[in-house]
């Protein structure tokens, strides 16, 4: 009775679930969202949007199921090997704004500088973790640590930690440090609407 559980989805991974159905309904989701969202196809197209995002996930899934996409190509592969590590950026995100939330509520993020910055951390480590899961970045000997899991996860605590701990000991802005920076590189680049 105790393994029934976990025979469950052994049975769903033999069937082919994480294969080939979990990418499909994944692919077609997100296709079909983006072009309900921007109505490319035509506003109220929703039987064209339907085909074209199933066409376009079964032209990822339909070649990884039959083993023709190249060694080291394989779309549904890279997604597999990616979409974990990717949560787990997520949940280390989440768990970091839950303890500012705890104990540093004023925080805000939204008005200041730190909010895009974070957001270009976002992207960056996304862009690491799925170029990672496709064999893009081939770290040299002395670096080559980082590829490791457990080596990732220390890291993401140490920095999730690190931001808090700063958040929390921080001297109150007096329009110095990093406020000027962010005025300075805004003012650089045209940013603020000015």
């Amino acid at each position: 009775m105790a393994n029934e559980f976990p025979d469950f989805f052994i049975r769903m991974e033999e069937l082919g679930l994480l294969d080939s159905l979990l990418p499909f309904i994944l692919i077609f989701t997100v296709i079909f969202a983006v072009l309900q969202k921007t109505h490319i196809i035509g506003e109220g197209r929703r039987e064209f949007n339907t085909v074209v995002a199933l066409v376009l996930s079964l032209m990822v899934v339909i070649p990884h199921v039959t083993g023709r996409y190249p060694p080291g190509s394989d779309v549904v592969v890279i997604i597999n090997t990616a979409l974990p590590q990717v949560s787990l950026l997520v949940v280390a995100v989440l768990a970091a704004l839950l303890l500012i939330g705890v104990f540093a509520p004023g925080v805000m993020f939204g008005g200041t500088g730190l909010g895009a910055i974070l957001g270009v951390l976002a992207l960056g480590s996304i862009a690491y973790i799925f170029g990672n899961a496709a064999g893009w970045w081939r770290m040299p000997g002395v670096l080559s640590f980082l590829n490791n899991p457990d080596t990732q996860v220390v890291l993401i605590i140490v920095l999730v930690f690190g931001v808090i701990i700063w958040f929390i000991t921080r001297e109150p802005s007096k329009g110095q440090g990093l406020n000027n920076i962010l005025e300075s590189l805004k003012k650089t680049f045209g940013g603020g609407g000015h």
